[in-house]
């Protein structure tokens, strides 16, 4: 491991949830799933006591992002005087709340700076963040804001789960399903699609990316016989990409959209609401799939998981998705400063 390297932002998360669990399991796994070095964003108290619940032995270490490379083959490097936190396994405690937002808001910090190369989220109980006053639904909306906040410039994120066999993006991601149709524009779908396209390219290495766009209702609205959308909405939104020189067909039916021989035809689907997205991909890959915020001046990218409160310090929790978080995380980084 080459000494001064950049590590990644590493963020708490939930701290009563499995986050501290799959880090500690990631570090341990460093040497045989060839781990990048990260930087714990967090209170290192809370992995101590979350290693000893698991039966695990770690090391902790107090270090700067300069530092982290070196201390990482020996010890998990954690920020100094992070907040503290209670971090009882299972028992979310309001008190985390705040702690759980300023490690988000110091990880995206350090990649500003320059002295973290990338950000990945663990996952956070938005129920809490809620009840705290936290006022987004999720990561996703709060990074936009992080942009405004810290590189000054007004951003649309767009959340993008990617898995070994497929990329998938919801146009409308964390509203309500009846929500969705009065939420679903043209110009929606054509600025989600653009973004998805650009990035697709510019950081995926992808030449001509293809979308494919899903119907909002099912067989895509067979020709309005079960719903306008697909006619008024989707079909002109893939029109006006394909206008922009974007390789865009649909809408597709989503029931036949994610089959072996389907997925050949496509690099991305845009899915027209959350669920449409994330259960395909969800159950083709689970713990293989990884969670990219794209449309950031920085590179974001988390487990496709949630904190899983009930397996918090039970070692039955499985650190794939973050395993595959971080090496993601770390590959988009070093593509982006070779470019």
């Amino acid at each position: 491991m080459k000494n001064g390297r950049k590590p990644l932002a590493l963020t708490v998360g939930e701290p009563a949830g499995i986050g501290p669990d799959i880090t500690i399991m990631a570090w341990l796994a460093r040497e045989t799933a060839h781990i990048p070095p990260f930087i714990f964003v967090g209170d290192s108290d809370v992995l101590v006591r979350r290693a000893k619940k698991m039966g695990k032995t770690i090391r902790v270490a107090a270090a700067s992002p300069a530092e982290a490379a070196t201390v990482f083959a020996e010890a998990i490097p954690c920020m100094a005087e992070a907040p503290r936190l209670a971090g009882a396994p299972g028992q979310v405690d309001s008190g985390d709340t705040g702690a759980v937002v300023q490690s988000i808001h110091k990880a995206v910090a350090l990649v500003r700076s320059g002295a973290a190369a990338a950000v990945v989220t663990n996952p956070v109980q938005k129920k809490a963040l809620d009840a705290a006053g936290f006022g987004f639904p999720g990561h996703t909306e709060y990074l936009g804001t992080l942009t405004e906040e810290l590189f000054g410039r007004t951003a649309t994120p767009v959340m993008m789960l990617a898995g070994p066999a497929l990329r998938v993006v919801p146009v409308t991601v964390h509203i309500p399903l009846a929500e969705v149709p009065e939420r679903l524009t043209i110009k929606l779908i054509v600025e989600t699609g653009t973004i998805v396209a650009r990035e697709l390219s510019s950081r995926f290495g992808i030449v001509r990316p293809r979308l494919a766009l899903t119907g909002l209702n099912p067989h895509a609205g067979e020709e309005g016989m079960l719903g306008d959308e697909d006619q008024t909405i989707v079909r002109p939104a893939a029109e006006a990409l394909r206008q922009a020189g974007i390789s865009a067909s649909g809408p597709r039916s989503a029931d036949t959209l994610f089959h072996d021989e389907a997925r050949e035809s496509y690099d991305a689907a845009l899915c027209m609401y959350h669920d449409q997205a994330l259960i395909p991909i969800k159950t083709l890959a689970f713990d293989e799939s990884v969670n990219v915020t794209l449309g950031l001046p920085f590179i974001r990218t988390s487990p496709d998981h949630g904190t899983a409160l009930p397996l918090a310090g039970t070692g039955r929790a499985r650190a794939g998705s973050l395993i595959a978080a971080l090496k993601m995380a770390d590959m988009l980084a070093r593509a982006e400063a070779n470019s």
